[in-house]
C-alpha cells in the first residue's frame, strides 16, 4: 500500500482535493506560478510534443502582465486555475484580505479551480472559498523550484510517489525553469511507460 504523508494530514485540513479517483491509471499534471514568457511557452511546446494536457494555476498579476500568453494556454487546450493575485501565503494574512486577493485574480482568471500558494491556507479561508471553488492541493510535489534538488532526486520522487489519480505539481516559473525543463520530459516518458494517461482537473 502506497501511503503518503498527505494521506495522514488530509483529514485535518477539511474537504480539499488532494488526489482524484484511484480507480484508473490517470495523472493530473499541474503547473503553478505562471504564466511567464521565459518559461511557459517552453512548457507548452513540451506538452504539445507529448500530446499531454495540463492544468495551469496562474498568478493573477502575471496574467494581467501577459494576457496573450494566458490565452495561449487555453488555446492549446489546457485548463487554468486561480493561484491568488500576488502569490500570497494564507497563513500570513487575514481571511478578508486573502479572499479579496483571490477575487482580484478572478478578474483575470475565469476558473472554478483554486490552489493556495505554498499550500498554506487557513480553515476560515477554506470556508469562505469552498462554495465558489474546488480547492486543489496535490499528492506529488516535485520540488522543482528547489536549488537543492537535482534532476535524479526529483525523478526518484516521481517514480516512487506516482499512483492512480496523482495530482502532480511542477512550476512554470523562473526559479524552477532548469529543473522543471530537464525533468518534465523524463517524467512524462516514465508515466507513459507505466501506461498512465493524462487528464485535466
Amino acid at each position: 500500500m502506497n501511503i503518503q504523508l498527505v494521506d495522514i494530514f488530509r483529514p485535518f485540513l477539511g474537504k480539499l482535493t488532494w488526489r482524484r479517483s484511484s480507480s484508473s491509471k490517470v495523472i493530473y499534471l499541474t503547473f503553478d506560478d505562471g504564466p511567464v514568457p521565459e518559461v511557459t511557452p517552453l512548457v507548452l511546446d513540451l506538452l504539445d510534443k507529448y500530446n499531454v494536457k495540463a492544468t495551469f494555476f496562474c498568478v493573477g498579476e502575471n496574467v494581467r502582465k501577459y494576457p496573450e500568453l494566458y490565452k495561449e494556454i487555453l488555446r492549446r487546450g489546457h485548463r487554468t486555475g486561480n493561484h491568488t493575485f500576488n502569490h500570497i501565503k494564507g497563513f500570513n494574512v487575514p481571511t478578508s484580505e486573502y479572499v479579496a486577493n483571490v477575487d482580484k485574480a478572478a478578474e483575470y482568471i475565469d476558473s472554478k479551480l483554486f490552489r493556495p500558494p505554498y499550500g498554506r491556507i487557513k480553515r476560515n479561508q477554506i470556508r469562505k472559498l469552498k462554495s465558489r471553488y474546488e480547492i486543489i492541493m496535490w499528492d506529488l510535489l516535485t520540488f522543482d523550484y528547489s536549488q537543492k534538488m537535482e534532476k535524479e532526486a526529483i525523478m526518484n520522487r516521481v517514480k516512487h510517489q506516482s499512483r492512480n489519480g496523482s495530482i502532480v505539481v511542477f512550476h512554470d516559473s523562473l526559479k524552477a525553469k532548469n529543473n522543471m525543463l530537464s525533468v518534465l520530459p523524463l517524467a512524462i516518458e516514465f508515466w507513459n511507460s507505466k501506461d498512465y494517461t493524462f487528464e485535466l482537473l
